[in-house]
C-alpha cells in the first residue's frame, strides 16, 4: 500500500523526463513536499485524446487527419472522487486501487478504461510492523523506497472528475479533479516490508498505459506486467509519520 511519497522535483524536470508537452499553471506552481498525504496535491501525466473532428462540407472529401495526443502535466487531489459521488470525503479512502479488483470496483472501473494517468514521485514510504515483546502494539519502522537509478518514480495511477454541487455550472473551479495509485502484491524483497506495493511503471510501459486508444481493461492492465525498475530502500526518520513535518530530512537514511 502507498500512503505516503515524495515529490520535489520542479515541474520542468519532471516534464523533460515524461516528454510532457503542456505544463499547467498549478502544476508549475505546485511546491515541494516531502510527505505527500491523501488530499493533497499530486502532479499527474496524462495523455489527452484529440476531439472528433466535424465532418466536412463536401462528402466526396477526405477528412482531417487526427491531431496527435498530448501529453499534459496537472494537479490532482489524492484520493479518487468518481462522478456520482455525493462529496469529496469518499476520495480519502480511495487513494489506492487494487490491480486484481480495478477492474470491477464501480469507483475505478470507467477510470481504468478511459482515464488513466501517471504519478509521478521521486520515492515513497513504507512502513515495516515488528511485535516487540512487552509492548502491546508493534514497533513501526519507516522507509524510504526509491528507484535505483535515482530517477522519477511513475506510478500507475487512475483519475475522474467530480463536479461540485455547492458551485455553480460556469465556474471553472466546479469540476474536482482526482487520482488514485494503483498496488500490487509486493514482490523482489519488499514483501519483507509490506504485502502490497505501489505498481512503479517501467518506461516502456508508460506509453500503453497513457494511451487513450487503449480502452478494454485487460489490455490496459497488460502494461502493468512489465518488469518493474530496481528499487532501493533505507530506513528514515519516524517524523515522517507526522504530516506535520515535511523537509528534506526525510528522506535522509536515520
Amino acid at each position: 500500500m502507498c500512503g505516503r511519497y515524495a515529490s520535489f522535483r520542479e515541474a520542468q524536470a519532471l516534464a523533460d523526463a515524461f516528454d510532457v508537452e503542456e505544463i499547467s499553471e498549478r502544476a508549475a506552481q505546485l511546491p515541494a513536499n516531502y510527505n505527500v498525504a491523501p488530499t493533497d496535491g499530486a502532479r499527474i501525466v496524462v495523455e489527452r485524446a484529440p476531439k472528433a473532428q466535424a465532418e466536412p462540407a463536401d462528402t466526396a472529401a477526405s477528412p482531417p487527419p487526427p491531431s496527435p495526443t498530448r501529453r499534459e502535466l496537472h494537479v490532482a487531489r489524492w484520493g479518487l472522487v468518481p462522478g456520482w459521488a455525493k462529496d469529496l470525503s469518499v476520495g480519502s479512502r480511495m487513494f489506492n486501487a487494487r490491480s486484481d479488483s480495478v477492474a470491477d470496483k464501480p469507483a475505478f472501473a470507467k477510470s481504468l478504461r478511459a482515464r488513466r494517468c501517471v504519478v509521478v514521485a521521486e520515492g515513497y514510504y513504507e512502513w515495516l510492523k515488528e511485535d516487540v515483546p512487552g509492548q502491546s502494539k508493534p514497533r513501526r519502522t519507516p522507509f524510504f523506497i526509491h528507484r535505483s537509478d535515482e530517477e522519477p518514480i511513475a506510478f500507475a495511477g487512475l483519475y475522474a472528475w467530480w463536479p461540485d454541487p455547492s458551485k455553480d455550472r460556469e465556474d471553472p473551479e466546479r469540476w474536482v479533479l482526482s487520482t488514485t495509485i494503483v498496488t500490487e502484491d509486493a514482490r523482489d524483497g519488499l514483501e519483507q516490508i509490506h504485502d502490497r506495493e505501489p505498481v512503479v511503471l517501467a518506461p516502456e510501459a508508460i506509453e500503453p498505459w497513457l494511451d487513450p486508444a487503449i480502452t478494454a481493461p485487460e489490455e490496459a492492465l497488460a502494461a502493468l506486467s512489465v518488469p518493474t525498475p530496481p528499487l532501493r530502500w533505507y530506513e528514515v526518520s519516524s517524523r515522517v509519520g507526522s504530516v506535520k513535518n515535511n523537509d528534506p530530512g526525510l528522506i535522509e537514511p536515520a
